[in-house]
């Protein structure tokens, strides 16, 4: 851990730090990819309600007795979520610490996505098709000053 803001619920910050990227999601039945994949539907959400025993998972609504009034709907009337990744961010569902943290479809100019990464369509196909569970693929995401003191021992861009 580094001194310095700590994610929050809410606080439409991207976390820093360095995480497991352990699934994929989309729109279609099958996608291009090497890590466990989730089809979403309408009933596919992510609990953002940290009072909930689900919080920070997605999963079908209507596989769970609901606890929860809070969610992200993994099915969007947008194409944001018409593939992804999910990051391992508060992984231990730490209540308040942040939840449904994703690499997704950017929005396009002058937009920022809410605390997760996002990029063109045709970027984010090529990593989920890039990305491989033996691998044990991670997210390193740092302030720049974190960055430039562990570029080189960790071997970054």
């Amino acid at each position: 851990r580094v001194d310095g803001p700590v994610k929050q619920e809410g606080d439409g910050r991207a976390p820093a730090g360095v995480f497991a990227l352990t699934e994929t999601f989309g729109y279609a039945e099958a996608a291009d990819t090497g890590l466990p994949y989730i089809a979403t539907n309408a009933s596919v959400e992510c609990v953002d309600d940290s009072a909930s025993r689900y919080y920070n998972r997605v999963l079908a609504r209507d596989s769970v007795a609901v606890d929860w009034t809070s969610h992200e709907e993994m099915r969007r009337r947008d194409d944001l979520y018409r593939l992804g990744v999910i990051v391992a961010h508060n992984a231990e569902a730490e209540p308040g610490g942040g939840s449904c943290i994703f690499l997704h479809v950017w929005r396009g100019p002058g937009s920022t996505p809410s605390g997760c990464t996002a990029m063109r369509s045709e970027a984010m196909d090529a990593v989920a098709a890039w990305l491989h569970g033996e691998a044990r693929p991670v997210l390193v995401q740092l302030p720049q000053a974190e960055y430039a003191r562990y570029r080189a021992a960790w071997m970054l861009p």
